[in-house]
């Protein structure tokens, strides 16, 4: 496919630094694939020297695998494409010396962050999910915004901010005992060592010749600081994005990046893509108008060569369970209609909630669907928890899983003790349950402490050798019962069903533990060693395969389509106080609700509803419910609202009976 004059510009400059305005479906990562080969077959640029960064590990696989069948996988051989934070953590890896870290440091998610927190401030939260929600946040803003606790201690004002600086420095120095890092650390790490460390800063300059990134309007300070610090005086880069799809303020990315650029590189070539190859024209020419109810520092209209299509529709529903069966309905006639399939189909809605009943529907109409953003299996805490004392049994040197489950259930072994453990372990360049069995760590702690310790590690090397030497099915059943995880389940879930619950997935990983040990006619079994690598590598697939869909309809929410495309397009809930949010319109912040508005209708490539409730009950209360002002501002004579009556032509009486017909006819063939 020949690349049209925009996206041919785009692809030849390379003298100095770029920014490439994408529009929605415009083929920005054409344009970098093509970049990358004319860099490395007419630039002379090696393979090696060159970094493609984008956000998420779909888009870099993607990437990987589209500039892989353009060059050749030997010509690509040695380009760095990944994510920011996978580029942070090889950073780090490289100048882990430097930056005084121990090689086999722990990487912490969410959930070991949040677990840690809640112990550090007992006495100041007692367990309060929202402080401790806030606190998370309020850290991980810092760092996004490059502030280091004793900067956040100095700046805090209020009583609230003070707290929470002290407590993000009690967090930093746990992290460092515990020789760990969390996710905002791989890129505030790499960005402050890239600034203050001019030696570093040369080498890795040295080491990335150009710079490509894509999404760039989803940076945030650290983000945009890190691509300034790599790329130099130098200035050899481009970066691709779009303003109008600016959905992550919540995350502390910063459209105005896209602007700043302008200032910090005066030579900056400014280059647009406004011809869309996804979407008909009447979608575009929607989107475009609403788009242009925000201000912009670059102006930009998509246009489109596809024919002009269907007009858009609003369904309106009474409630929003009939708002459920009413898109599952017209979905059903569509489909009939149309001959399509149900992976043609996409419904988005503003928040993960508004799933529910789309799930029940679908399911009722035994249509096959899959849900984006849900849990899946290996993402369950009380799965987490189990796979670490099994991968702490099989090697017991495996720190981060030894920092999950070290105190969990609790068995006394408190943060201060595991503070001064790992410091001494961190001193004796060994692992934190090596250290355990160390006579000199006495002297460190409390004979309390030390006992309980010392219990756990003999329970760890008597759980191992029972596989090792014994039945390894019993050592597994041995180890859930006696760390007595049921009764934890009880304590510490909302309800006795939620306990239940989350012991029946329990039960089901012992299950395919057990059938893995003992295997059957066609594999022997294994041992308990590679079970446990078996069952990491599935949680890695799972979660990339989570990506994969059949035949099924895609559910997600406005935010997590970004990038996709899908022929049909269901937006439910389309209603003020939804979409724009009420908590956007609280805080003045409509402008990105607009954004995310604009995301969603430009999914769409050949049809788009819009579905809203008469009321709707939120709170034990029944609202009512009025047209989202985003419908509002559409071009109106593209749109066909429901309760006002469109008059049909003859023409188009008999067009709509005669398919009908035909559709019946095919049906009794088969």
């Amino acid at each position: 496919m020949k690349l049209n004059p925009g996206q041919n510009d785009a692809v030849h400059y390379v003298s100095g630094p770029c920014l490439v305005l994408a529009g929605a479906g415009s083929g920005k990562t054409r344009v970098i694939i093509n970049k990358i080969a004319y860099l490395v077959q007419k630039c002379g640029y090696k393979a090696r020297t060159i970094a493609a960064v984008t956000f998420t590990n779909k888009a870099a696989r993607e990437m990987k695998e589209r500039v892989a069948q353009s060059m050749g996988r030997k010509e690509a051989r040695g380009l760095w494409i990944s994510t920011f934070h996978t580029l942070g953590l090889e950073i780090i890896k490289r100048e882990h010396k430097v930056i005084g870290l121990k090689p086999g440091f722990s990487l912490f998610d969410d959930q070991d962050s949040l677990a840690l927190l809640k112990e550090l401030t007992e006495d100041e939260f007692d367990g309060d999910k929202d402080l401790l929600k806030n606190l998370m946040t309020a850290i991980s803003n810092w760092k996004g915004d490059l502030i280091v606790p004793d900067q956040a201690v100095k700046i805090a004002v209020d009583e609230q901010a003070k707290l929470f600086a002290h407590l993000y420095q009690r967090y930093a120095k746990h992290m460092k005992a515990y020789n760990a890092l969390d996710f905002d650390d791989l890129i505030l790490i790499p960005t402050l060592l890239l600034r203050h460390n001019k030696e570093v800063r040369d080498k890795w300059q040295q080491r990335i010749q150009y710079m490509l990134v894509d999404e760039y309007q989803d940076t945030n300070t650290s983000q945009y600081e890190l691509v300034k610090l790599l790329v130099g005086q130098r200035a050899r880069f481009t970066v691709v994005g779009d303003d109008d799809q600016s959905i992550y303020s919540w995350r502390g990315a910063k459209p105005q990046n896209l602007v700043l650029l302008g200032k910090d590189f005066p030579t900056l070539k400014l280059i647009k893509l406004e011809q869309n190859y996804r979407s008909s024209q009447r979608i575009l020419r929607a989107a475009n108008i609403l788009i242009a109810n925000n201000p912009h520092v670059y102006d930009k209209a998509l246009f489109s060569e596809l024919a002009y299509g269907e007009p858009l529709r609003v369904l309106i529903a009474a409630n929003e369970e009939q708002e459920a069966e009413r898109v599952i309905a017209e979905m059903i006639r569509h489909k009939f209609m149309g001959k399509t399939k149900f992976g043609d189909y996409a419904i988005l809605y503003r928040g993960n909630h508004q799933s529910r009943l789309l799930e029940r529907s679908l399911m009722t109409n035994r249509i096959p669907y899959k849900l984006s953003g849900g849990t899946s299996f290996f993402g369950r805490a009380e799965i987490k928890d189990i796979m670490a004392y099994l991968r702490l049994v099989v090697n017991p040197d495996d720190d981060n899983a030894f920092l999950r489950v070290v105190n969990l259930p609790k068995r006394g072994i408190g943060p201060s003790t595991l503070e001064r453990l790992g410091n001494y372990a961190n001193g004796r360049h060994i692992s934190m349950f090596e250290a355990i069995f160390e006579a000199e760590l006495n002297h460190h702690l409390t004979p309390a402490a030390m006992g309980a310790l010392y219990k756990f590690g003999q329970f760890v090397i008597d759980t191992g050798e029972k596989a090792t030497r014994g039945d390894p099915v019993d050592a597994v059943k041995h180890l859930i019962r006696n760390i007595n995880y049921e009764d934890y389940l009880y304590e510490t879930s909302t309800s006795a069903k939620a306990a239940e619950m989350r012991m029946k997935n329990i039960s089901e990983l012992y299950r395919w533990v057990t059938e893995m040990l003992q295997g059957d006619d066609l594999d022997e079994g294994m041992t308990l060693p590679e079970v446990v690598t078996r069952l990491t590598l599935r949680d890695m697939m799972e979660r990339n395969s989570e990506d994969e869909g059949g035949d099924q309809v895609q559910l997600m929410t406005l935010h997590a389509s970004k990038g996709l495309e899908f022929p049909y397009v269901f937006m439910v809930g389309t209603e003020e106080r939804i979409l724009p949010h009420q908590s956007s319109i609280d805080e003045g912040n409509v402008e990105e609700e607009r954004r995310l508005a604009y995301v969603g209708i430009t999914r769409a490539q050949k049809e788009l509803w819009f579905v809203l409730c008469r009321e709707r009950r939120q709170f034990g209360e029944t609202m009512r419910c009025e047209p989202s002002r985003f419908l509002l501002e559409l071009p109106q004579d593209d749109l066909i609202w429901e309760n006002r009556k469109q008059v049909q032509s003859e023409d188009q009486r008999q067009q709509t009976g005669k398919s009908n017909i035909a559709n019946l006819r095919d049906m009794f063939k088969k």
